[in-house]
């Protein structure tokens, strides 16, 4: 009934995105073995036996970037037969927005930031999975001011509507911006301004609280 035994192997991969320069950037690791030696690759990890995926994803997430508080979220399990050249390789695969203030990255040639307009070659199908992982923060920021992840803990609604308009890659118009995001749950005005060169500094705001309306969200604490 059965003629063979076949192993399957599960994996979890990163898409850690930040905004550097103005552009979203997506951080990438250079591999040291084969298969796809010396391409670039997500950050990922196999699965430990006593771990869940969400265990695992926070481990290798720590294990990168070494940084609490940060928005992860479950994005989608990759599971095509060919996506690894030579196993089976069952990959679910996460993303996160940082600031790049925020995550210790080693000084090193074999990992670092790219721009996610100018990707180097990527090894497997890890081009695809950040592809979708655009798709889904998008969405999200449809639902949820995720974007608030990459921003300072005070920050002016200049400075939020940009961080938009980078991940959305187009302009929006301020007025309508301001008159939507002012009404965000857990946004909240300072009786501070930006310290800034100009004759109007500008108000500042931070957040108390978000509401994600995802069950496959999670925000990774201090000692979890």
């Amino acid at each position: 009934m059965f003629n063979e035994i076949k192993t399957h192997e599960i994996t979890v991969d990163i898409v850690i995105l930040t905004i550097i320069n103005n552009a979203l950037q997506v951080l990438l690791v250079k591999r040291n073995n084969e298969p796809f030696k010396d391409k670039w690759a997500i950050p990922g990890g196999y699965v430990r036996m006593s771990e869940n995926l969400d265990e695992a994803a926070i481990r290798v997430l720590k294990e990168k970037t070494n940084v609490d508080n940060i928005y992860l979220e479950q994005l989608y399990t990759f599971g095509d037969p060919l996506r690894h050249p030579v196993s089976r390789v069952i990959t679910c695969a996460y993303f996160a927005l940082i600031r790049s203030e925020d995550i210790e990255v080693a000084s090193a040639p074999d990992i670092g930031w790219h721009k996610v307009s100018d990707l180097p070659p990527l090894a497997f199908d890890h081009a695809e999975i950040i592809q979708y992982s655009l798709k889904r923060t998008r969405e999200r920021l449809e639902m949820c001011p995720v974007a608030y992840q990459l921003l300072n803990e005070k920050f002016t609604l200049t400075e939020m509507q940009k961080a938009y308009e980078i991940i959305m890659e187009k302009k929006l118009d301020k007025r309508n911006f301001r008159k939507k995001v002012i009404t965000t749950e857990g946004l909240r005005e300072l009786n501070e301004f930006s310290k800034t060169t100009s004759k109007r500094p500008a108000r500042l705001y931070t957040f108390d609280s978000i509401k994600l309306n995802s069950k496959r969200a999670h925000f990774i604490k201090k000692g979890e």
